[in-house]
């Protein structure tokens, strides 16, 4: 008996190897005729893509900010610009008797990423907000800023987004040392203007945050696109400002010894910038190749060859799947034992500076135009949403493949949902995700980009495709 029940096993599973590819193809079990299980594969199933472009987002609190500019000869240039509130030491602060400022230091903390070129030099402008951020009703990453004449900071050379820095730290009353801090980026700024905006404010502007932010409004800071000669294809760096230990202006002082009137202190003190105390904004401006834009000014359905994925609330890809009903219609009842989505990255858009993003997103809309995961990817928060059971994080890819040089998303639910009827196709979408975080919302954190193939009824071998793969049983 145990031999009977290994030889039916073995059956069973053999229904799951399929054969064909341009049509289907059937393996049948030796049983009633009026309920035989079929085995299958449709690889031809139509799928439609075009660039359309992503949405703007709120950025005053993202992971991490990014700033830069960089030139990419197949999507076009990409400003990156930050706004940044500051912050009290404390409430109360007092600066003294007779504080003279000795230097201030704008400095900001590396976010773990760069994407371009860190061989170039860079020129990265500081200027003071015109209005208090605090005050903003809005901080989405479409919206300017504006910004006062006077520069108050001016940096050009290289930058060093994992280098760790060393600096001196000033310890009242006892020796200066030298330590080692996280990468991050330093700027001198003007010591007039710090102090007559910050160290010479009067006692009512230093006793809480927000009569600060009054005074003080804020900085903006920005890469300034030079000669393509000078920077070469540029590059997008990030920064971190989830702490206030981080990141920050830092101001170095001398005053008069609160016991001792003929002794002097030396003070360091940080005027933390932290996302988690006032708002930190990012501004992203895109200008798109012309093949870009081809896409995006297009109003028929035109299946390009290409399209294309760019983070910072910049392009995603549209899907539309046009004849599953006409497919399920053909073929009968049928369960889809797997489906896969394919997508091939275009030949030759892999290459320094620009590699491939590591990772990409596949989300779809509600009736409510609102973003959503697919079923096979639904896994709920835990607390308000239970999530579906069918969903399987661990499954669901969507990573980058570097040796076939794709991309693979496991979507058997979500399609099985479409055939049924159990949902409408409002919109699914393909957008770049960084690495470590599956996001939904427009991706901030990450500036890797994509360049993907499209689905061609008979395509070459070489060809770049975006291919849907269909195994599927058919109950007659």
């Amino acid at each position: 008996m145990r031999f009977l029940k290994l030889d039916l096993l073995t059956l069973l599973i053999s229904l799951f190897l399929f054969a064909s590819c341009e049509k289907t193809s059937t393996i049948g079990l030796e049983i009633d005729p009026g309920s035989a299980i079929e085995g299958n594969l449709i690889d031809t199933a139509t799928v439609f893509s075009r660039t359309v472009k992503d949405d703007a987002a709120a950025t005053n609190n993202l992971t991490r900010y990014p700033l830069g500019f960089i030139n990419d000869p197949l999507l076009g240039t990409t400003g990156a610009s930050l706004a940044l509130s500051v912050n009290l030491p404390n409430d109360a602060y007092d600066f003294g008797t007779n504080a003279v400022l000795d230097s201030a230091v704008l400095v900001l903390n590396f976010g773990g990423e760069f994407y371009g070129d860190s061989t170039v030099n860079y020129t990265i402008d500081v200027h003071q907000l015109t209005n208090n951020l605090t005050k903003e009703s809005s901080y989405l990453s479409s919206k300017t800023y504006p910004i006062e004449n006077t520069l108050l900071a001016n940096y050009t050379g290289k930058v060093f987004p994992s280098t760790p820095f060393k600096i001196t730290d000033i310890v009242t009353g006892a020796l200066d040392t030298l330590k080692s801090v996280t990468p991050q980026l330093r700027l001198k700024l003007d010591n007039i203007f710090i102090t007559d905006n910050i160290v010479g404010l009067g006692a009512a502007s230093l006793k809480y945050n927000s009569y600060f932010q009054n005074a003080f409004k804020g900085l903006h800071v920005q890469i300034r696109p030079t000669s393509q000669a000078a920077m070469g294809n540029g590059g997008l760096m990030f920064f971190n400002f989830g702490s206030s230990a981080n990141s920050g202006i830092m101001l170095y002082y001398r005053k008069q010894n609160a016991t001792t009137t003929t002794a002097i202190d030396t003070v360091s003190v940080n005027f933390p910038i932290a996302n988690s105390v006032a708002a930190v904004a990012a501004s992203v401006t895109n200008t798109y190749s012309t093949d870009v834009q081809a896409q995006l000014s297009n109003t028929t359905n035109t299946q390009f060859a290409t399209t294309y994925l760019k983070p910072l609330g910049g392009l995603r890809t549209k899907l539309s799947f046009p004849y599953l009903q006409k497919m399920k219609a053909e073929v009968g009842k049928m369960v889809i034992n797997k489906a896969e989505l394919v997508v091939d990255l275009s030949t030759g858009t892999d290459v320094a500076p620009f590699k491939a993003a590591p990772r990409l997103a596949l989300y779809r809309y509600d009736i409510a135009d609102q973003r959503k995961n697919v079923p096979d990817n639904d896994a709920g928060d835990g607390y308000t949403t239970a999530g579906d059971p069918r969903a399987n994080s661990a499954t669901f890819g969507g990573y980058f493949d570097a040796v076939n040089k794709r991309y693979v998303f496991s979507i058997t639910a979500y399609l099985q949902d479409l055939l049924d009827g159990k949902t409408e196709n409002y919109g699914t979408y393909l957008a770049v995700t960084p690495a470590a975080a599956f996001e939904l919302s427009p991706s901030f954190g990450t500036a890797y980009r994509a360049v993907i193939g499209s689905f061609k009824k008979n395509p070459a071998a070489t060809d770049n495709l975006l291919k849907l793969n269909i195994y599927y049983t058919k109950i007659k």
